[in-house]
């Protein structure tokens, strides 16, 4: 299907990597920017975009990926979501916008597909140690990606250990304020006493020990990003001059009277369930609302699994780079079955004991030894562990699962609820 010259010298004069693609998922043109960033090759004309940009044999949406394409066909606007497509360095995070073209009789018969590197290729892949390319890791590196370059706060929510500290430079890393001081706050591992201190300074003499000035954590986000980490641990009493400082701009240090200013992004994170604690009192409601305008939510491990090899090689380059090291089936269908209550950081150690543990290259079932407080990959807990109700119900479900042979049906009737509750209580 020949293409209107006057499209293709548009697509050629545009500085972002655009291709056309049909109904069928040909490739008809790319402009020099593809070219550019994708490589020379003059063969991707005529392949099929799932091949070039994945590699696979299929379509991307039947292969777990998150597709545009049929978001864009139904209502006849961009779609766009964020893919790891395959580039000459290697793979890298792309966000891709689809825009369906029609014909004269109101047909979509062409789509025009744009492709940009997040932050402008100031990020690196993986995305400052966030490795993945499951659909909720991408949902989540998407919500990341449309947040980063607005000053709106961010609450990132997640259990410990599911990189929320890394999320959160990442949001720094596509903000306009990058090359400004990104500052982690750790709001659980600060004293009451001190905290104040360590967030606005003090000034000499202000307290017995004080002596000299000292700068505020606030001052030193001037113009970039404070990261408030754990914010659900800050005491009430402090919760109220962070919300002065949140709304105003403005400070005084320890012990001194001159109004000082701060121009930061704000970027908070808890483990906790701050709806809840608004509700029993222990967390400020108007606080909450400051810093809760754009919530995301960081998956667990057990909810991203697929990401699994993935995270492994990746952390393997990182402990042991100068060695040559990967699971045999065994281990890694071990690690499958683990839910991973500490997340990738209890990945981490894992493998790190199972680097000490062997001398080859292969890393067995065997190798892969836990600490005595933490689960077998059968679900099971240590009598000293304590873990909330719902955990406790969701691994008994699983093990009896199992049992049955992974017939969910026929654990319904056992336990006499329905599938669908079945379903909802094991996600």
């Amino acid at each position: 299907m020949p293409l209107p010259t006057e499209l293709l010298q548009l697509l050629d004069a545009l500085p972002e990597p655009r291709i056309v693609v049909d109904t069928a998922y040909r490739i008809l043109a790319a402009n020099a920017a593809y070219r550019r960033e994708f490589g020379q090759d003059p063969s991707v004309i005529g392949q099929t975009c799932y091949q070039v940009s994945h590699h696979f044999d299929r379509p991307c949406d039947q292969c777990g990926e998150s597709c545009p394409r049929q978001q864009a066909w139904r209502s006849g606007r961009a779609s766009r979501v964020i893919h790891r497509h395959h580039t000459p360095r290697g793979e890298e995070f792309v966000e891709v916008e689809l825009f369906p073209l029609r014909d004269a009789g109101g047909n979509t018969t062409l789509f025009v597909e744009t492709m940009r590197f997040l932050g402008g290729k100031c990020l690196p892949t993986p995305v400052l140690g966030m490795v993945g390319r499951s659909p909720s890791f991408l949902q989540m590196l998407e919500l990341l990606e449309r947040a980063g370059p607005s000053n709106t706060p961010v609450l990132l929510l997640g259990e410990s250990g599911t990189g929320k500290e890394l999320a959160a430079q990442a949001l720094h890393q596509l903000s306009p304020r990058r090359d400004r001081p990104f500052v982690p706050v750790d709001c659980s591992g600060l004293p009451e006493t001190l905290f104040e201190s360590e967030l606005f300074g003090h000034e000499k003499g202000a307290f017995t020990g004080a002596t000299q000035r000292k700068t505020g954590l606030a001052e030193v986000a001037d113009g970039g990003t404070l990261f408030l980490d754990e914010i659900g641990d800050l005491p009430l009493t402090q919760q109220v001059k962070l919300l002065r400082l949140l709304e105003t701009g403005t400070y005084r240090r320890v012990g001194g009277v001159e109004t000082l200013r701060s121009d930061f992004r704000l970027v908070a994170a808890t483990h906790r369930d701050l709806q809840r604690m608004v509700e029993e009192g222990t967390f400020r409601r108007d606080l909450y609302y400051r810093i809760s305008a754009f919530p995301v939510r960081l998956p667990p491990l057990r909810e991203r699994r697929e990401d699994l090899p993935l995270l492994v090689d990746y952390l393997f380059k990182r402990l042991a780079p100068q060695r040559t090291v990967h699971l045999s089936p065994e281990a890694m269908s071990r690690l499958m079955e683990h839910d991973f209550p500490g997340n990738v950081r209890e990945l981490r150690n894992l493998l790190e004991r199972a680097l000490l543990l062997t001398d080859g290259d292969t890393i067995e079932a065997r190798h892969l030894v836990e600490n005595s407080e933490q689960r077998s990959p059968s679900g099971r807990t240590s009598e000293e562990e304590i873990v909330p109700l719902d955990e406790v119900e969701r691994r008994y479900l699983r093990r009896a699962l199992e049992r049955l042979g992974g017939d969910k049906k026929a654990l319904a009737a056992r336990l006499g609820i329905s599938e669908r509750t079945l379903y909802r209580k094991l996600r």
